[in-house]
């Protein structure tokens, strides 16, 4: 029988159990909020794609994780859209690559390159000033549709 190595052994050897993921310098999600499911991706394939499950579903636990401050939930939640389940748990398919290290590659820098965008503090808007051409202009345009209107009316009697 050949030598197996006690389950603690193996999570340390294992580069996807008990980490950290850094989104940004200040902003870090735990391993344990994230929840991989493999299944079998669609299209064409031949034999294998109907063998191997390739494809990865992430599911990102957002709604109670303290870490994540409230802003960033909130722009997470408008930027995620239907991807945003009613629980709060963030859903990422990934099946672009025929391998399923790949796409757990890649699922995982789908969902930084989102927490990263939802972490970026939305820049204020300042209202510009119109030109002066563009108000004389609208200024011209009222003038115009004023005399139009005028002349449609019937001459006073007052004359």
């Amino acid at each position: 029988m050949p030598d197996r190595d006690p389950p603690e052994a193996r999570a340390s050897k294992d580069p996807h159990t008990g980490r950290f993921l850094e989104v940004t310098p200040d902003l870090a999600i735990s391993e344990d909020d994230l929840e991989e499911r493999f299944v079998r991706a669609p299209g064409p394939g031949g034999q294998h794609v109907n063998k191997a499950s390739t494809a990865v579903h992430l599911r990102f636990r957002a709604a109670g994780i303290r870490r994540l401050p409230a802003e960033v939930q909130a722009r997470l939640a408008q930027i995620a859209g239907s991807r945003l389940t009613a629980q709060g748990d963030l859903l990422i398919t990934a099946r672009r690559h025929r391998s399923q290290e790949r796409n757990r590659a890649d699922a995982r820098e789908r969902l930084i390159a989102l927490l990263r965008h939802a972490a970026e503090p939305k820049k204020a808007r300042r209202p510009g000033r119109p030109p002066r051409a563009a108000i004389e202009k609208r200024l011209q345009a009222k003038r115009r549709r004023s005399e139009r209107k005028r002349e449609r009316r019937p001459p006073s009697l007052e004359a």
